[in-house]
């Protein structure tokens, strides 16, 4: 089912997650819907704070459904190892017409469970890398706006701001 993806300044953004303790069919509904909902919004990954539920839970593909092996599921993610940097743009779907560059780390290493309760650890570089690290933002309650420049935050929030203000937002 695809799900209303909220955006800014909902209050679900910036609440931290709750950890996720039951591996159940109500898990794996939530994670087909988070599925469905990032595809028909042509995103790369979706939290489960972006369709207003607070749980540790995420997802990721950036074939955008072209590849079914690229499909990742993230219950109770976190990085366990970066190094480097990057300074690319990046967008989210709940500050839709928002693209700035951010600055994330170049590599990462994440442990998270999947939708039965197994651990893994995976390594992501470059365009996976930031979105391991925009989706765990997600759950902790962290958003891209917050890591831009105070310059380019303070441009974007006006501009949603004026959109709110115009019914646009």
């Amino acid at each position: 089912m695809i799900l209303k993806i909220v955006k800014y300044p909902e209050p679900v953004l910036q609440q931290p997650g709750e950890p996720v303790s039951e591996f159940n069919s109500e898990l794996r509904k939530l994670v087909a819907d988070l599925f469905e909902t990032m595809y028909a919004s042509q995103g790369i990954g979706l939290a489960a704070q972006q369709v207003g539920v607070a749980k540790r839970v995420a997802v990721i593909d950036l074939s955008q459904a072209k590849d079914p092996a690229q499909k990742l599921v993230l219950v109770n993610p976190e990085v366990i190892f970066q190094e480097g940097k990057q300074y690319e743009e990046e967008g989210c779907l709940s500050f839709p017409d928002i693209r700035e560059k951010v600055s994330r780390a170049a590599k990462v290493r994440i442990r998270a469970q999947d939708e039965k309760g197994k651990w893994f650890e995976m390594d992501g570089e470059e365009l996976l890398s930031r979105a391991f690290q925009h989706e765990i933002d997600h759950l902790d309650g962290m958003l891209f706006i917050f890591r831009m420049s105070a310059l380019k935050r303070d441009l974007n929030l006006r501009k949603i701001r004026k959109m709110q203000r115009e019914g646009k937002w």
